[in-house]
């Protein structure tokens, strides 16, 4: 299902400085047909200052429907569109690429991936999830590793995708369960407590790919 006329999309755009591909923008739609989605010019989330687009920028977007459901799917900018006001024209997804993800609903699969931690300034390891979801993830580790349930954690993920490419998502989470395998290592869960909703796409995207790996074996 395509956005409708009038939803509001919140998108952030794909950027080589950190800082920016975090930012949140807005923007209402004007018009959907087959060649283009047509948006006003998208404002801050947190601040209402305009942001400036350009033909070829790589969009990570998201629309809400009913129950809460966030829409995510990437698109590119086509270009743009004087009328009464200045829109921007972006490609349509293809409604199979349209993740569809109920907050309190994560998708979570199995998976060993790599994740790098970081605890306080003396303490970094590196690590492998037992699995991965929306809402958080869980890893192994030393048991020798000195944390403790409701520490925040900072965390880069290495996520790799059925096509090959590779990204990296980052995020902050709180530890809300340890606990010891017969042998000797710590599962470790952690609870998303900061990430950006381009990362938590990241993340939703790859465990998606997963479980249609798991439909058809």
């Amino acid at each position: 299902m395509l956005p409708k006329v009038n939803q509001i999309l919140y998108i952030q755009v794909n950027s080589i400085d950190p800082d920016e591909a975090q930012q949140e923008y807005k923007s209402r739609i004007a018009d959907v047909n087959a060649n283009y989605i047509s948006m006003e010019v998208p404002i801050h989330v947190g601040t209402g200052r305009l942001k400036r687009l350009y033909a070829g920028d790589q969009i990570n977007a998201y629309f809400m429907t009913e129950g809460g459901v966030k829409n995510y799917f990437n698109t590119v900018v086509l270009g743009f569109k004087e009328e009464v006001i200045r829109l921007v024209l972006i490609k349509p997804p293809e409604p199979d690429h349209i993740t569809k993800v109920q907050r309190r609903n994560f998708l979570r699969v199995p998976a060993e991936l790599e994740i790098a931690v970081k605890a306080t300034e003396q303490i970094m390891f590196t690590a492998i999830t037992d699995d991965v979801g929306g809402g958080g993830v869980s890893f192994l580790c030393e048991s020798r590793v000195p944390i403790k349930t409701h520490d925040v954690l900072s965390c880069w993920l290495l996520v790799p995708y059925r096509n090959g490419a590779i990204e990296h998502a980052n995020f902050k989470g709180e530890i809300v369960r340890i606990k010891t395998l017969e042998n000797g290592k710590l599962i470790v869960m952690v609870q998303f407590t900061e990430i950006a909703d381009v990362e938590r796409q990241r993340i939703i995207r790859y465990c998606f790919e997963r479980q249609l790996d798991f439909r058809k074996r």
